[in-house]
Formats: C-alpha cells, structure tokens, sequence
C-alpha cells in the first residue's frame, strides 16, 4: 500500500494551488525582521510577496534560518501516527543545514512506530527546480510507486533538474555574504548580471558573468535550451522576485528558442531564497541533462 506522505520544505517554493494539486506538504523555514521571528510561509500571510520585496528595495534585511527542530517532530508525528510513512525531500544541503535535523529528529521519532518508515532525501535544489523534483515525486506516488521506489528515482534524477538564475543587484548577495563587497561594488558600476546555477553538489555559483539585464536573460535562454530535455514529465517553472513583467517577457523567449508549445508556470520566488538574490531576481527551472560541473 502507497501510504506515504511526501514532505518538503520553505526551499521548494510550492505555492498552495501546487501544493494541494500535488498533496505535497511542507515544513516552513525561519525569517527574522526587524527583531521579529516568523515563519518563512510560502503563503505569504504576514508580508505580502510584494511588500516583501518592496521592504528589501527600501533598505530592509530579512535573515534566514533552517527549519526548527519541533517543525520536523510534528509533522513526523502526524503522519506516523495516522500510520503513514514519510518521504521527506529537502532543501540542498549546501544552502541549508536542515536535513541534518531531519534525519536525526526521524532516528528519534521512529522508536515509538518501529513499523514506520520515514526516507529524508538531500535534494540538492532548491527553489522551483526543487519543486520539480518533489511534484514528480507525487505523480509516481499517484502512479503506485511504493516509498522505495520514488526515493530511488529522488536519488537517481535529482541532478537532472536544473536551475538557471540572474539576480538584478549584488547586494544582496554581499549581504548574505555570497559575493564580496568589491564584486558588488563594481557589479553595479558595470551592469554586471551573473548566470547562477546550482551544481552537481548542490551548491549556487555565477557560471557566467553577462553585462545588462536583457543579455542576462537571454544567455539563461540559451542554456536552457543546450540542456532541455523531452521527458514525458517536463514541465518548465520560471519564478521571479516581484519583476512579473519580465517573468513574462522571459517566458515568451523561452517558448520562442525552444520551439515547443510548453505550458511554463510563473510563480514567485519564496521569502527564503529571496531573502539573499533580493527583488528582481529570475530563474528557470526545468528537467534536462544530468548537472555534472561543480563549482
């Protein structure tokens, strides 16, 4: 019997219409503002996605923390105790320490439903490229893949999933101590706008370095089409940080260079992610050739 849940985090940016489309359920990670303490809720409820932008262009900070310990305990609890096994996909390990949490809260949770399995994953992505792996994961589920069975496919393709971003401004990046502060500084004298990717280890790096928005945007273009693939299950995630306009604008080129009639779903990037690439960032994410370069 296929009764598992499959459980990520605040890193896979699933909206609640995927969510619930999918019967994916999450675990939220943290953000602090102004001294306050919030869940990072990929629905938004206390900061609007807009104003949460919005504050980051008017010289507001929000820190980023893991998921807590107690998040990951009740939502094992739960499922367990309805006789339910876990499937947990996180986000990468490189950007985030909370899969280490999990598979030590899961050690402990499992002594008291020894029957029980939960299966805690590396994703080795994060935003929608995450959300990507966690959604074909539940369409296995639906197909009656068993827990083993869909984890193996985790563990086999995870890396075919890519995720190509630009970011608008290397503030941000300096500010969560990504870039240096010389690399900001004449980032933005020079229009600079790096190609980030996440590679092979699941780490975010600027493969590239472009000059200007429009060429940003149009080597994202370019690269996604060397590494597309025609898989049964492809689908194409473009996300943004509050820049829609353009979301939709790359999308038309996507659609344009590939050649394909393609339904791409635009959605925002989560307050986690966005919280260091900043407003205006974009990204593209889709499934394709195995990532093999490293940083």
């Amino acid at each position: 019997m296929n009764n598992f849940v499959i459980l990520t985090d605040t890193g896979s940016d699933l909206e609640k219409e995927l969510r619930e489309e999918f019967n994916i359920e999450y675990v939220p990670m943290r953000f602090s503002y102004e001294g306050k303490d919030y869940a990072a809720d990929l629905d938004w409820p206390v900061f609007s996605a807009h104003d949460f932008y919005q504050r980051m262009r008017d010289g507001g900070r929000f820190l980023t923390a893991q998921v807590l310990a107690g998040s990951y305990q009740e939502a094992f609890e739960k499922a367990l105790s309805e006789g339910k096994d876990v499937l947990y996909i996180s986000c990468s390990s490189q950007l985030s320490a909370g899969i280490n949490t999990a598979r030590r809260i899961a050690e402990e949770t499992l002594k008291s439903y020894p029957e029980r399995k939960i299966v805690c994953i590396d994703g080795l992505r994060a935003c929608y490229a995450l959300g990507l792996i966690v959604i074909h994961a539940s369409e296995l589920r639906a197909e009656g893949k068993t827990i083993d069975e869909v984890a193996a496919w985790v563990e086999e393709n995870k890396l075919t999933v890519h995720m190509l971003g630009s970011v608008d401004k290397l503030t941000y990046l300096k500010q969560a101590g990504r870039v240096s502060a010389a690399s900001a500084f004449f980032g933005g004298l020079l229009n600079i706008k790096p190609i980030i990717i996440e590679d092979a280890q699941g780490r975010n790096f600027a493969a590239e370095k472009v000059k200007g928005r429009k060429n940003a945007m149009m080597r994202m273009v370019e690269i996604a089409k060397e590494n597309f693939l025609d898989v049964p299950y492809q689908r194409v995630f473009i996300s943004h940080a509050d820049c829609l306009e353009e979301a939709e604008e790359l999308k038309a080129m996507l659609l344009n260079a590939l050649g394909k009639d393609i339904d791409v779903h635009i959605g925002y990037i989560g307050p986690c992610v966005g919280a260091s690439t900043g407003p205006d960032t974009l990204s593209i994410n889709f499934h394709g050739k195995k990532v093999e370069v490293n940083a």
